[in-house]
């Protein structure tokens, strides 16, 4: 089954239904793929053909699905740009994956500038309105295209998403799907995470060419609705849920935390939402303790990553509502997912022991752009992915996470690698020495926390130092916190100790 045959599948059988609310418009099915249809035949105007890579610097709107369902129509591989990263990341990204071609929102025109100067032969296309008049108009441009379906010859293997990680290095690097890994992943949720029917909407706040949109397939082919808001206001979305009908919402741990603030979720109208899923980053116990006292066993949790999305294992509403040493897990393997432990090798843990996980799956990444060499260190030959994280199973099957084998930090559902925190803070003429590790916050789950010792006689203040990594780096990877140190621990082969430095941080927290 290929992904583009999905979308075909749901506009023919639902073509009358409404498919997407955005504010106070809607779009039918036919309407979502009518749109995909025009903005497809524009794309192969503009020279896009099969295999080719589309930069998407969008924030969520009324057309955000039919952009996606056209570069699927085209063949061509969509690489999503977190509108949150720096220019420098998103230059790299563009010239890594020779994107030629960049579709931007109105209000990423400035950013969609800096990335026209500084990425040799970029096209830039605005979805809406531009007041440059050498960017394509696209949506003017969809209006004068045929609405006929391309019907564009597409094969299982053919990349159709490009998406960036960071993964356990701190190196950016781009995990590859396809047309088929990406049904795959339509079907993983279905069978693990929601059922929905044609009564059904889940509700989008999180920026749908990541994560959160590929939960808009599978509503697709069962004629269920997606909510679209614009970004995440815990007033606003909250209010959505009744006003829309919503039966299901995805949120990272940060959200559901600031939705529980104030008492906001406790007075909110919950009549027809059924199914809460979270993931993206460990969930503080007393939050998820106080939500389903506040909700009730409406939590459904995955535990994925990118080159496997988007989960490996669930612990769903019955897990929930056992509570106790459950709360704490990742969940039980997903029904279309191969778990293994292992040692560094790659044999099998002995059962109870802790070991890395690995995955083996139909919607898995098939390796990353250009990149043999590290496709070659995560992706083995017999299709077994590494996860570089460290778990165990307890003698019922559910996967307890031990430890990130890298130092990843996650604040607000975001991956933050210390080395490009250090680096950037290394880059300083006053810090001689640094670390960056992640501590404990109310609202974040983890905050970056940075620790610099000086060179001799060199004096800068914190503001100075966190002024200096936002003006490379995006604002979440900023430090919210430097501490002024005397020396930085160092292991007896010169690696940070990191631990060192985070685990007093967390003492009486986990």
């Amino acid at each position: 089954m290929l992904a583009v045959d999905l979308v075909r599948r749901g506009a023919a059988r639902f073509a009358g239904r409404t498919a997407v609310h955005f504010e106070d418009r809607s779009l039918t099915y036919a309407e979502v793929d009518e749109a995909a249809n025009r903005l497809a035949h524009v794309l192969a105007g503009l020279g896009v053909s099969r295999g080719d890579r589309v930069g998407l610097l969008l924030g969520n709107g009324l057309w955000s699905v039919s952009v996606d369902f056209a570069c699927l129509k085209a063949d061509a591989a969509r690489v999503p740009l977190n509108g949150r990263l720096s220019a420098a990341e998103h230059t790299r990204m563009l010239r890594d994956t020779g994107v030629t071609l960049l579709v931007y929102g109105p209000e990423l025109a400035e950013r969609a500038l800096e990335l026209g100067s500084s990425v040799a032969g970029l096209r830039l296309a605005c979805l809406g309105g531009s007041t440059h008049a050498d960017h394509l108009d696209l949506m003017a441009a969809m209006r004068g295209a045929s609405a006929a379906d391309p019907m564009l010859p597409a094969a299982p293997d053919d990349v159709i998403l490009i998406l960036y990680t960071s993964g356990t290095t701190g190196t950016l690097k781009a995990a590859q799907h396809t047309q088929a890994s990406y049904a795959a992943i339509t079907a993983n949720i279905l069978s693990n995470l929601v059922s929905p029917g044609r009564d059904d909407a889940m509700l989008h706040a999180a920026s749908l060419i990541h994560a959160g949109g590929t939960f808009v397939l599978p509503y697709w082919v069962r004629g269920g609705a997606s909510v679209v808001l614009g970004g995440f206001d815990p007033d606003e979305y909250l209010a959505a849920i009744p006003r829309y009908g919503v039966t299901a919402v995805n949120l990272v741990p940060t959200m559901l935390g600031m939705l529980f603030a104030e008492g906001r979720a406790e007075r909110a109208d919950l009549a027809r939402l059924s199914t809460v899923v979270y993931g993206a980053s460990p969930m503080p116990r007393p939050l998820i303790e106080h939500a389903l006292d506040a909700w009730g066993p409406r939590f459904v949790q995955y535990f994925g990553q990118t080159e496997a999305p988007l989960c490996l294992t669930v612990l769903d509403k019955d897990d929930h509502a056992e509570g106790g040493v459950l709360l704490g897990a990742a969940g039980h393997p997903a029904v279309d997912a191969q778990l293994a432990l292992t040692d560094e090798d790659g044999a099998p843990v002995a059962a109870g022991e802790i070991g890395e996980v690995r995955v083996k799956a139909p919607f898995a990444m098939t390796g990353y752009y250009n990149e043999p060499g590290l496709t070659a260190q995560s992706l083995g030959p017999d299709g077994w992915v590494r996860t570089r994280d460290l778990a165990r199973f307890d003698d019922r099957g559910y996967l307890h996470l031990v430890d990130r084998s890298s130092d990843v930090i996650i604040t607000g559902g975001y991956n933050v690698y210390p080395r490009e925190v250090e680096d950037a803070l290394a880059s300083h003429p006053a810090v001689a020495q640094c670390a960056a590790v992640g501590a404990p916050d109310p609202i974040w789950v983890e905050a970056v926390t940075a620790f610099v010792t000086l060179r001799t006689g060199a004096e800068v203040s914190e503001a100075a130092l966190r002024e200096h990594v936002r003006a490379r780096l995006a604002g979440y990877k900023v430090p919210k916190t430097v501490h002024f140190v005397d020396t930085i621990p160092y292991s007896p082969v010169g690696k940070i100790l990191r631990r060192a430095l985070r685990d007093p941080l967390w003492e009486g927290e986990r």
